[in-house]
């Protein structure tokens, strides 16, 4: 076997079985709780077991939110950075082996007699010759006895996968936003029917307040107070209008295209259908739910990697080049084994004085791991908090929702009972006034509390990470991603 490829192979599997100087990864610890607050239905599913279209039972809802998946230009640009930083983690993994290179030349040159042969000196005579070549070359090939190319192959893996988590984070928290504005707009639209509702009832109670205070049977004051009545529901139908446009038109943005023709199937925000039979699980097994805690963890990987990188450089930078091919000087001999060349070279370059920037270099790689410890326990932390938020606030809604509804009743009873008593002549129409005032106040308070406790549901399922179909991801050079965005 040639010499120069035992060599090659030689120091190549010197190379590849090199030491690596990265910290080993350890998941930074943080104190969690035993167990979640409050009880599960008995019936209750994990999030992940529900998925999104499981969860949400509004038909309208759900193909918006599908629309979003397509179509939001925020997720569009998500998915891209997936696409770059699985192309820069390529760029590295491509780095860990030789790049070869083939070449082929010619070259024609001429040169007098004498300089050949000085007896020759005084023959002015040329002679032509024809060089012909083909080889394959090693350009700097780096022998990563310190693991610095593997440790940055590492790195830029570990900030891929930390991209796809982060896509998958934001897929989460887009369907949230959709469904939270959605039940807003919603609601908004029951509040403007309520409004309207109202305004009919009290102009016609206007036009009776005028007709009596023209025949004489009430005074200024009565009719006074019910033009009040009117203007406030009057007033209310242009807020509830003028929010519930502005949440159509958000929920627009986040779906990435206007909607208005699909407007049908909507449930009332009362009969929403959605899933609620949800169980927060165990608290250990949110740390790998949540995408945002994976995403966490995956940059604190690539910070390890990182430093061992910086530490890498510390050392001596080994560099091979090399070339095996033919030449000659006539075509057809051109590969013959006369015209073998080969030819192998090695570089080393040592730090000697460099201002302290190579040590400075691993001090920051550690600082900036510091920093994603911290990043990572506050992210956990954030997790539990959101998670234990969502439940308390579960319980509390539900309390506040019954309590509405017994309060909306009386408040009914008690506007038919003001009615009853002013056509009798036993009260004033300020009671009249007050007990109208409080029934519409409460119906609107009702709509609120509805959409707030939709919403925390969606809250909750977020929190728990959610059911959402995984990405298709591997850690092969070409992994494979499902972007689920229109191009």
């Amino acid at each position: 076997m040639n010499p120069g490829r035992v060599v090659l192979v030689a120091v190549l599997g010197w190379g590849l079985t090199a030491c690596n100087l990265a910290p080993e990864h350890r998941t930074p610890e943080v104190a969690t709780p035993a167990a979640f607050p409050g009880e599960a239905p008995p019936d209750a599913l994990i999030a992940q077991d529900v998925t999104w279209q499981q969860f949400f039972g509004d038909p309208l809802l759900k193909r918006l939110i599908a629309k979003s998946l397509e179509l939001n230009q925020d997720l569009a640009a998500a998915t891209a950075r997936i696409d770059q930083a699985r192309a820069f983690y390529r760029i590295e993994r491509a780095n860990q082996l030789p790049q070869l290179d083939a070449g082929a030349g010619v070259s024609r040159s001429q040169a007098p007699l004498s300089a050949l042969d000085p007896a020759l000196a005084d023959v002015r005579r040329t002679v032509q010759f024809n060089q012909f070549s083909a080889q394959v070359m090693v350009t700097s090939f780096e022998l990563d006895f310190w693991g610095r190319v593997r440790n940055l192959t590492e790195s830029a893996l570990q900030q891929y996968l930390a991209t796809v988590e982060g896509q998958r984070a934001f897929r989460l928290s887009l369907i949230a936003n959709v469904a939270s504005t959605y039940y807003d707009a919603r609601a908004g639209e029951e509040g403007i029917e309520l409004a309207q509702r109202t305004v009919e009832t009290r102009s016609y109670a206007l036009g009776v307040a005028k007709d009596r205070l023209d025949a004489g049977v009430t005074s200024r004051v009565d009719y006074e107070q019910s033009v009040i009545l009117l203007t406030q529901a009057q007033t209310q139908l242009a807020e509830w209008q003028r929010t519930t446009a502005a949440h159509w038109n958000r929920l627009w943005v986040l779906v990435g295209e206007n909607l208005e023709t699909e407007m049908t199937d909507m449930q009332p925000i009362e009969a929403a259908g959605q899933f609620e039979a949800l169980s927060p699980g165990l608290p250990s097994s949110l740390l790998v739910a949540r995408p945002d805690i994976r995403q966490a963890e995956n940059r604190l990987r690539s910070a390890n990697a990182n430093i061992g990188a910086a530490r890498a450089a510390l050392f001596p930078r080994i560099s091979l080049t090399g070339a095996f091919g033919y030449a000659s000087t006539d075509l057809s001999d051109l590969f013959s084994s006369p015209s073998q060349i080969w030819n192998i070279g090695g570089a080393l370059t040592f730090p000697i004085f460099d201002y302290g920037q190579r040590r400075a270099a691993v001090e920051l790689a550690t600082a900036q791991r510091e920093e994603l410890i911290a990043n990572y326990r506050k992210t956990v932390q954030t997790a539990f908090a959101e998670v234990a938020t969502a439940l308390e606030s579960r319980k509390r809604f539900r309390e506040q929702v019954a309590a509405q509804y017994t309060a909306i009743q009386a408040q009914r009873r008690l506007a038919e009972t003001a009615d009853l008593r002013y056509l009798n002549g036993i009260s004033i129409y300020l009671e009249v006034v007050d007990a109208r005032r409080g029934l519409f106040s409460a119906e609107q308070q009702m709509l609120t509390l509805r959409a707030a406790q939709l919403q925390n549901g969606v809250s909750l399922y977020v929190a728990l990470g959610g059911g959402d179909e995984p990405l298709e991801i591997a850690a092969a050079p070409t992994p494979a991603v499902t972007p689920g965005v229109a191009q």
